[in-house]
């Protein structure tokens, strides 16, 4: 296909070999004292345009737009390992909190979009990058979708309070019913009381925007590719002023009942990974937190 295409331009081209040395699939080769494309296979990652010092690969797949930011200007020249601080890193990673109050500030679409293209710099399986993204940017479009959510848990309690058939289910293994029913109807019930009454969101939590992540068919490893973009988003959003908080309760809703995904436009060959919601804070702290104790497993062959 010709947007799959790798071109070379041999003149510029020394003949430096780090294309071939660096092409996870063999597509590029040495010939003749230049650059080739020799094989297919290429998954387009993009390092050889990368890696080359005269500028002469060009991968035709890449849009250069979607490295193009509108609110803010990204810093072209590569980093090398180690050549960052490890401390603000870890700094900003243990003060992005998963924020469930929001002030009523709209979120820029120019926000949003170059929250996308930040998603997309993360990894995916082969570099296949069939991520998808949905926007939901107003309070208006997550409002909307918070009722196709909360319509979806109230028929889901409504069928979790007939005691004979969870007695039922579970008799015959099947205890997924009886298990939401313990472990979460209350609580959903409770905020479905709040969200008809009051109005009360302890779903989105008052957010004005969010962006749901998933992908199209194909993908070697879709819910990995997926939730690494939203690890991507979640921090850059954080450093732009925003607070976040994933929304589970959605994904499950979304994969359940697939009318759910039809009512924001998700085509019903995509799979969803992760709901944001996005806003910005109205909490404050005072000092990052800790985690609960994790003992790694080593393997010494």
């Amino acid at each position: 296909m010709e947007e799959n295409r790798i071109e070379i331009d041999r003149d510029l081209c020394t003949g430096c070999g780090l294309c071939e040395t660096v092409c996870p699939t063999g597509t590029i080769s040495i010939v003749e004292g230049k650059a080739t494309v020799s094989a297919g296979g290429s998954i387009l990652c993009g390092h050889c345009e990368a890696v080359c010092p005269q500028e002469a690969i060009r991968v035709t797949a890449i849009d250069e737009k979607m490295s193009r930011y509108e609110t803010f200007a990204a810093e072209k020249q590569w980093l090398p390992p180690g050549n960052y601080n490890t401390s603000l890193l870890v700094q900003l990673m243990a003060s992005c909190r998963s924020c469930r109050h929001f002030t009523d500030r709209a979120v820029e679409r120019a926000v949003l979009e170059d929250l996308v293209k930040i998603g997309i710099t993360a990894p995916s399986g082969t570099s296949c990058q069939f991520w998808t993204f949905t926007i939901l940017p107003t309070r208006k479009a997550v409002t909307a979708f918070a009722g196709h959510v909360a319509n979806f848990y109230s028929r889901l309690n409504a069928t979790a309070e007939k005691t004979l058939l969870r007695s039922f289910l579970k008799l015959i293994g099947k205890g997924e019913l009886d298990a939401y029913y313990r472990g979460y109807y209350r609580k959903v019930k409770e905020g479905l009381d709040e969200w008809h009454g009051s109005g009360k969101d302890r779903l989105f939590h008052g957010s004005t925007a969010a962006i749901v992540v998933g992908s199209k068919p194909g993908a070697s490893c879709p819910a990995e590719d997926a939730l690494l973009a939203t690890q991507n988003i979640l921090l850059a959003a954080y450093s732009m002023g925003l607070g976040s908080c994933l929304i589970g309760f959605a994904v499950v809703a979304m994969k359940r009942d697939p009318p759910v995904r039809r009512a924001i436009g998700i085509p019903a060959e995509e799979e969803v990974h992760a709901v944001i919601a996005l806003g910005y804070p109205d909490e404050v702290y005072q000092r990052v937190s800790g985690r609960k104790r994790v003992t790694p497993r080593y393997f010494e062959g």
